[in-house]
């Protein structure tokens, strides 16, 4: 049934096979990485206004200071933004889901949930959670903590943090 023609017949047809593929990724990587993009001038460049660096124009990008509106945040409207992070995290005591609980986390010490595997990028940044480091995490989890295993994007609007802030301090505070 099988003789040395079959056998080589066999080899043939997969070295055949391989050097097929190999000339392919050669033959797609000439032409797709050495046709010389990037190296020559722009067509056409958009100029961009430079952004003032006086402290005028600081304090007029920056907007409101957390603390002010925090003051006047509101935990209705923070419940809402709630189905955001209800995804990974419960507001039950003890019950951790991807993420750990968030009943009393205003507050609480950072990473002390027990039973919650931590990354260890959070204790680099703070002891506790304050408002202000709540607001820093939500904001940009990644940029304020490097090497979070939150996966989180985070929230842009300074109001919507500092909502859902009040609405979590508001639960088990």
């Amino acid at each position: 049934m099988f003789d040395t023609m079959t056998l080589t017949k066999v080899l043939g047809g997969f070295c055949g096979t391989l050097l097929v593929f190999l000339l392919g990724g050669w033959a797609a990587e000439a032409i797709y990485h050495s046709g010389g993009h990037g190296e020559g001038e722009q067509a056409y460049v958009i100029e961009v206004e430079e952004e003032s660096t006086g402290e005028e124009g600081a304090a007029e990008d920056e907007g409101p200071a957390f603390e002010e509106v925090f003051a006047s945040a509101d935990a209705a409207a923070g419940e809402e933004l709630w189905r955001n992070c209800r995804a990974c995290h419960a507001l039950e005591e003890g019950v951790n889901g991807t993420g750990p609980y968030l009943y009393g986390v205003v507050g609480r010490d950072v990473a002390s949930v027990e039973g919650f595997n931590y990354s260890g990028a959070l204790v680099e940044q703070a002891d506790v959670w304050t408002p202000e480091n709540l607001n820093h995490f939500l904001e940009d989890p990644s940029g304020w903590a490097p090497g979070t295993a939150m996966g989180y994007a985070g929230m842009r609007r300074i109001e919507d943090r500092a909502n859902l802030i009040a609405y979590l301090d508001s639960i088990g505070g």
